[in-house]
């Protein structure tokens, strides 16, 4: 090979650009190749989104060189201006002259190529060919200049002796096939392509070959077949390691080109380039490992249907380098839809080859696809196994591949490779067995999770594939890791038959197998009585009230089958049949199929013993029973008696008991822990029956609550024990445990599934009669019978908008229907216009499903999703009727049922299909069919009065049975859990223990505090030091319901159900009652969508992607206007201040520029916060505790930043007394406003995804979140304050408690004291402690606090510095949060999950998973010596360091909610090019890509020093690197 076109090996490290990351994805090496990168990024559903920001650095480097400017950003104002037609026509005319000058041109070259032969002449003309096309346009080529061009240029590429000559004649044809690509079938016509293959296998000069594979690329999108004859795969593979990664892509990219067209007939030689691209999978780029495994799958493809060539395909290593690298997906992070494919490409071979089946075996391939499902987070599958944006769910593709490696029947493949495939199973049944033992476990906790009914199906019959395939020794190790009976016993609450056959196929073969072994279990889980409830639902209901929901549904066979848009079940894994051939299959189910199959177990394997009342069942369920029983006699004396002390030892021990059996030897079943009773007994004693009163009735009387709170603190006293820390085995855990499996077991809440609809203008008649952008109901209205005072209105067929409401459809007809005197008419027709305003509900309808909330109508809320009300009275929409409630002129009727006014009528025809089906999928029957709507004069009713509901009574000051957490009580008693849910129901019993256990976890040391200080007045101990309490609570993840969390996660995928406002009622409901239930991430994809999410009818383009629902921060962003705010760095707070009275109110996204400096962006905006959040903490503001005494302290010290609030608790609003204006020369008309801008300035954060640097303690975050402070939360900000007041409670208790019982004054004398002091001695006034203009009272008696007004002065301290004393600061907070977007949305979070939305994570992530989550580029991999370095100094760093690393490299100084993996854009570290010695030149970033440029120091030590320095020098300012 000569010297004169050589490249160095390392040209894929000297790229000439590192800083493209801003813009692009990856380094573009030039303009042939930009068509190519975009191309292969199609395939990415999930792009990486980077700002369009400046390049700035926080480094003090002054050696970097300037490196090319990216993109400027696009976003910001517009060029429009009222003369762009003229400055168009002449566009248009200086295009036509220069098209002409450039035909010109071409013809004089093309003459000149074609008649000299001199070299230099040949040089010159391909020069001034290359410029001019290199500018030209289409339009500057006609047909006949490129078919005489094509010839001549191919010959000069043929050129034997001159490569100048060469790479100039083959860059020409590159540039005639992106200006003219019809030109790509004149050269193939020339023999373009074998001569491109000619010079690319002779490999003489390498950048003639790079050129040459630029112009095979181009030609191959327009002619893959001609490429594929003239050998162009080989030519491009033979050498593909001599060039750099830049070229290597573009190589890839041909051979992509050519696989995705290949003939029915694919030549043999196809099968050369199998091992190289087998090879290629290795590779660490991104990029050209998706080229290859789209290779790899449309060859695949073409050869499924020959064994023989698939037996080929997998001699040359391919199963083994798609399984590794399916296994190491999280370094590589593919892109779904290659990860799908590639999983999809093992199901295609190992179906039609043995060789690939024996070798995914051999290879553990279990243990892979364990991993899988296990790391795959199922709340992004899809709905259904269709096709979305082309690719299909990964779940599915895996059940797919599990079910082709599980062959029982032979379908479309050949009898022979079926039976070879089985016979290799029995002489291996290790390998079975270890498959086995992989996937059973995770199958089981996949369904069990709440998977649809598709991912369902897949996963038992893939168990039943198992099953049927393992020998019985083998099954019983199988079962061992798994319940099965439980399992199958959940799987029978299901009605869809295809799930009942699979589950009564699995029981059947099990009891087949292994009767002696597994029929006592089956009987003990309940699955003897579910298949008996399939037979005989109405006994087995009476009995066991767990199964009176199984019913066998006459239509539900043939529900899949007739559904337009989604295949049998019978056929959704079979890899022989397309998707449009399963969908016309008929259901293979007969339609007593399940009947059949459940008479033949229960007839063959029970005996008719079991059929009794009491014969079958268990022995710990008759004790539970007879627990249950003595709790509902306990209940009855506490109702006839005052509460003693010996009936709460009585409960307690019956307790003890429950928990004692509930965590014995013998495991307590799901179906014995629900048939018990006990969950039902245990609420019923614990609330006193308050439970179950309705919300009108709740007066309740202030004994009942003392009764209330006692018995919950016996409660807190047995289940969470303050000595050890808790563990999976201690009683509130398995009580949890049963709970969750119970809840799991039981519910059957619907899912709607909404299949998107076309969007299409139609013309709504009703209401407004106007056009819409998508499709109408089409309803027929008739007037109810007997209702002589209304016109009938059954003649016409009316299109009615679908999304309006019933409000709006009342409005419409009311005028046509009513035939009253004019007058009325006249107020109908009033009453119609006043519907006809801006309150379309089309598209802003607040309700959901029987919801609707006043706060829905801020400008930023979601259609489909609601905010959640906490507050302690009751305020579910239901119980306070809406003001137009009042005149509701007509009811509406839908088959029978009538229609909830709150609902859209789309949101009312899907709730009444939820009623019958279960599970809804909306489709274009819904569109298409004629609802019958009867509409009847309403009754005139009165609005009830909102102030006698739900209150309770306030409690007197001096009443003894003092309530300490009636916040609590009177949240969990007003709260509704689930209006659809009857109460006698055994569901709603469960929720509302569960929620009842999960407020005694978060209050447990309220409780059991309250219960010391009580036993201390009792006399029980002396010593103070023991009211002490140090609890260990539950984790807030133990109280998640996976199931439920799986299915708010599906509903929310579902654009077009959150979109048009069909999501089920139970969503908002439960999220507003029991938020606890759902994961802290399902939590935050609700809050984004039901508070930022954009009103709208048609499905977003936000939703479009896999996950259906945004997974980060900023997502809820993506779209919007953005606003660029000139900051000053010396005038922070102010700056803020302007930005939030222009923008708090806009929705909008702030970035950020500061004055006199070059950065903005997402980098300079974070900082900019992190800015703010520092100067609210600067002393002598007036905001917060310690403010005024913190710097003395720190004075004293010799502290560093003496102007910061010492708070090692977290910051507290500093109390205000009323008769105080002024403190400290503080005016507090000022500390309102700062609150007021604190309060704008969080929620506008919280709104961009933005992270702050506040540290607030957990009380204001309780404030923030609604809920009341009592004395014991004064601890978590002021230890010493918060532990004085509760000594002096209890000192005033003791004093109480002893006059109470008229023991001698002068024993009390003895023991009066404060710690050995008498309490007059400690010479206390009445002004709140640390703050001495804060005068509590005034009057004789509190002067000085005493031993007779102790109890007072603890009283108003408390009151004063959680109530009173911060209470318009609080005001003033949620105020200016209000003013960003409803501070209820943030209900459903706890106070430490409001740290992570606010602040982001505390904590760095581990070191082994930063290799997860960082994107290494331009010369870096994972494997980078400097990398490795780099990653052990960051390991290295203390607290600090690492916080100002992440403020270096991204411009805040914690990571957001989910830390480094939900940083976006994802941090990327390139290699940074120096111009002389990389050791003296210092790192630098761009913060608006999170993009951290790293020179290759010579050393970890050299690297670390010049790290620390630009992190400490290099803050504070954005210029160009």
């Amino acid at each position: 090979m000569g010297n004169r076109g050589q490249k160095r090996m390392e040209m894929a490290v000297d790229l000439p650009d590192d800083k493209r990351a801003c813009s692009s994805l990856d380094f573009r090496p030039s303009t042939s190749n930009s068509s190519v990168q975009t191309h292969l990024n199609s395939t990415n559903s999930t792009p990486e989104t980077h700002h369009n920001d400046m390049d700035t650095s926080s480094s003090a480097s002054a050696s970097s060189r300037s490196e090319e400017e990216p993109e400027k950003d696009a976003g910001y104002g517009s060029c429009d201006s009222d003369d762009a037609e003229p400055r168009h026509r002449g566009l248009r005319e200086l295009q036509r002259r220069r098209s002409s000058s450039d035909h010109g041109k071409l013809r004089s070259i093309l003459a000149c190529l074609s008649e000299d032969t001199d070299p230099s002449r040949h040089i010159t003309s391909l020069t001034e060919l290359c410029e001019v096309l290199s500018f030209a346009m289409e339009d500057s080529l006609s047909s006949m200049m490129a078919d005489s061009l094509s010839p001549v240029l191919v010959k000069l590429a043929r050129h034997e002796t001159n490569p100048d000559i060469m790479l100039l004649a083959v860059r020409a044809i590159t540039y005639l096939c992106d200006i003219f690509p019809r030109s790509s079938g004149l050269l193939v016509r020339h023999d373009a392509v074998p001569a491109l293959c000619q010079r690319l296998k002779a490999i003489e000069y390498l950048d003639v070959a790079e050129q040459c594979l630029q112009a095979l690329e181009k030609i191959s999108r327009d002619q893959p077949h001609a490429c594929l004859e003239g050998g162009a795969i080989m030519a491009a593979l033979t050498y593909i390691d001599f060039f750099s990664t830049s070229i290597q892509r573009v190589a890839l990219s041909t051979v992509a080109n050519i696989c995705k067209k290949l003939p029915s007939e694919c030549p043999s030689h196809l099968m050369e380039a199998v091992p190289i691209l087998s090879n290629l999978l290795q590779y660490e780029d991104r990029q050209l490992v998706e080229s290859v495994a789209i290779c790899l799958i449309k060859i695949a493809e073409q050869l499924s249907q020959s064994s023989q060539m698939l037996d080929e395909l997998c001699s040359h290593g391919l199963i083994n380098q798609t399984t590794h690298l399916l296994n190491l997906n999280s370094r590589t992070t593919l892109s779904q839809p290659i990860y799908y494919g590639l999983i999809g490409l093992l199901v295609k071979i190992s179906s039609g080859s043995i060789v690939a089946f024996k070798t995914l075996y051999e290879l553990n391939i279990g243990s892979v696809l364990k991993d899988i499902l296990s790391t795959y987070d199922l709340s992004h599958g899809i709905s259904s196994p269709h096709m979305v944006d082309g690719h299909c769910n990964q779940v599915h593709e895996v059940l797919k591949l599990l079910n082709e490696l599980l062959p029982t029947s032979v379908g479309d493949q050949c009898v022979q490779l079926v039976l070879d495939k089985q016979s290799f199973l029995v002489d291996r049944p290790d390998l079975l067995q270890n498959f086995g033992m992989d996937m059973l476990p995770m199958l089981i906790q996949v369904v069990n999770s709440g998977a649809n009914i598709f991912v369902c199906c897949g996963c038992l019959s893939v168990i039943n594939k198992l099953v049927y395939l393992s020998k019985s020794d083998m099954l019983i190790e199988l079962l061992k890791s798994a319940n099965i009976p439980s399992f199958l016993a959940g799987v029978f609450t299901r009605k869809d038959h295809h799930v009942l056959i699979l589950a009564l196929e699995i029981a059947e073969m099990i009891l087949q197998k292994l009767s002696d072994t597994f029929l006592n279990s089956f009987v003990k889980e309940g699955v003897f009585f579910a298949i008996d409830a399939l037979l005989t639902p109405e006994k087995c209901s009476q009995l066991f009230p767990a199964f009176s929901g199984i019913q066998l549904c006459p239509s539900s066979s043939q529900k899949c089958a007739g559904r337009e848009v989604l295949r049998c079940l019978c056929y959704a894994f079979d890899t022989g049949l397309s998707s449009s051939a399963s969908e016309k299959q008929s259901c293979k189910l007969d339609k007593d199929s399940v009947h059949n199959l459940a008479k033949s177990i229960i007839t063959k394997y029970f005996s008719p013993e079991l059929f009794g009342s009491d014969k079958g069942l268990t022995d710990i369920l008759q004790d539970l029973r007879s627990f249950s029983a003595a709790l509902t006699d306990l209940m009855n004396v506490f109702t006839n008696n005052e509460a003693h002390a010996r009936d709460e030892e009585k409960f307690y021990c019956i307790l003890h008991q429950i928990m004692e059996k509930l965590n014995g030897r013998e495991p307590v079943s799901t179906f014995e822990f629900i048939e018990s009773g006990i969950v039902k007994s245990l609420v019923t004693y614990l609330t006193n029956g308050l439970y179950l009163r309705d919300n009108a009735e709740l007066h309740i009387p202030h004994g009942d609550l003392f009764v209330v709170e006692k018995r919950f603190e016996v409660l807190a006293r047995l289940l969470l024990p303050y000595s050890d820390n808790l563990s999976e085995d201690s009683p509130v855990s398995v009580l949890i445990q049963k709970l969750q499996s119970a809840l799991s077991s039981l519910e059957n809440f619907p899912v709607i599934l909404s299949h998107s609809f076309k969007l299409r203008s139609s013309y709504a008649t009703v209401p407004y009669g106007r056009c819409i952008a998508h499709p109408c109901l089409r309803v027929r209205f008739v007037r109810g019978d007997g209702e002589t005072c209304l016109s009938d209105f059954s003649e016409d067929l009316l299109t009615v908008d679908p999304f309006s409401s019933l409000e709006a459809i009342e409005g419409y007809l009311w005028p046509k229907v009513t035939i009253k005197e004019s007058k009325d008419v006249e107020s109908g027709r009033l009453m119609d216009q006043m519907n006809d305003q801006p309150l379309h509900l089309s598209s802003n309808s607040n309700s959901i499903l029987g919801e609707s909330s006043e706060s829905m109508e801020h400008e930023s809320t979601s259609a489909g999703l609601t905010p959640v009300k906490h507050d302690n009275s009751i305020s579910s929409t239901s119980g306070v009727p809406k003001m137009q409630d009042c005149k509701i002129k007509l009811t509406f009727d839908l088959d029978g049922q009538k229609l909830e006014r709150t609902l859209t009528l789309y949101q009312a025809i899907l709730q009444k299909q939820i009623k019958t089906d279960g599970e809804v999928i909306a489709g274009a029957k819904l569109w298409s069919q004629v609802y019958t709507i009867i509409y009847r004069r309403a009754m005139e009713s009165k609005c009830n009065d909102p102030k006698n509901c739900g209150h309770l009574h306030p409690i007197s000051d001096g009443d003894e049975a003092r309530l300490h957490c009636a916040s609590f009580f009177s949240s969990l008693f007003a709260c509704q859990l689930a209006f659809e849910l009857d109460k006698s129901s055994p569901i709603y019993d469960i929720l509302f223990l569960l929620k009842s256990l999960e407020g005694v976890n978060r209050l447990t040391c309220h409780l059991i505090s309250h219960e010391r200080i009580r036993a201390y007045a009792e006399g029980r101990f002396d010593n103070l030091d023991d009211l002490k309490v140090a609890v260990h609570s539950l984790r807030q993840n133990d109280f998640v319901n996976s199931k439920l969390t799986e299915k708010l996660e599906q509903q929310m995928r579902d654009s077009a159900a959150l979109s048009t406002g069909g999501v089920p009622s139970w969503c908002n409901q439960l999220m507003a009652s029991c938020p606890f239930l759902f994961s802290f991430e399902a939590r935050c994809k609700y809050f984004q969508l039901a508070a930022f999410a954009p009103r709208q009818v048609q499905p977003h383009p936000l939703y479009r992607s896999n996950s259906g629902a945004p997974t980060d921060r900023r997502s809820a962003a993506v779209g919007l206007p953005r606003k660029k705010f000139l900051v000053c760095r010396n005038r922070i707070l102010e700056s803020a201040t302007q930005m939030m009275d222009q923008h708090a109110r806009n929705r909008t996204l702030l970035e950020v520029e500061y004055d006199e400096e070059v950065g903005s962006g997402l980098g300079p905006t974070l900082e900019f916060y992190t800015l703010v959040s520092h100067e609210f903490q600067k002393s002598g503001m007036g905001m917060w505790r310690d403010d005024h005494s913190s710097v003395t302290v720190r004075k004293s010290l010799e502290i560093e930043n003496s102007d910061i609030v010492m708070s090692p608790f977290g910051l507290f609003p500093c109390p205000w007394s009323a008769a105080v204006d002024t403190s400290y020369g503080i005016q507090f008309s000022d500390v309102l406003k700062k609150f007021v801008l604190l309060g704008q300035v969080v929620a506008k954060a919280l709104q961009d995804g933005r992270v702050l640097d506040l540290p607030f303690s957990k009380a204001f975050y309780k404030l923030i979140l609604g809920k009341e402070l009592s004395l014991y939360d004064i601890q978590s900000f002021d230890r010493e304050l918060g532990r004085t007041l509760l000594e002096f409670e209890a000192i005033a208790y003791r004093k109480k408690h002893l006059e109470s019982t008229s023991e001698e004054r002068s024993t009390f004398g003895l023991e009066s004291c404060f710690r050995n002091t008498r309490v007059e001695d400690l010479c206390l006034d009445f002004t709140l402690p640390g703050y001495p203009d804060y005068v509590l009272t005034f009057g004789p008696d509190h002067k000085m606090v005493n031993m007779n007004n102790l109890e007072d002065y603890a009283e108003l301290v408390v009151d004063a510095t959680i109530h009173t004393g911060i209470f318009r600061q609080m005001e003033a907070f949620k105020s200016g949060f209000c003013q960003v977007f409803p501070i209820e949305h943030l209900k459903i979070f706890t106070e430490e999950e409001l740290e992570r939305l606010f602040c982001g994570e505390r904590d760095f992530l581990a070191f082994n998973d930063l290799l997860d989550h960082i994107k290494f580029d331009h010369g870096y991999t994972a494997s980078s010596p400097p990398i490795l370095n780099l990653l052990e100094i960051i390991r290295e760093f203390d607290y600090d360091q690492r916080r100002a690393f992440l403020q270096f490299v991204t411009g805040a100084p914690r990571l957001p909610p989910g830390g480094l993996a939900s940083l976006n854009p994802k941090l990327t570290i390139v290699r940074k090019h120096c111009s002389n010695c990389a050791d003296a030149d210092l790192p630098s970033v761009m913060t608006c890509a999170n993009y951290l440029k790293l020179p290759p120091y010579s050393s970890k030590e050299m690297m670390k020093e010049k790290l620390l320095y630009a992190i400490t020098e290099g803050q504070g300012s954005f210029h160009l690197s």
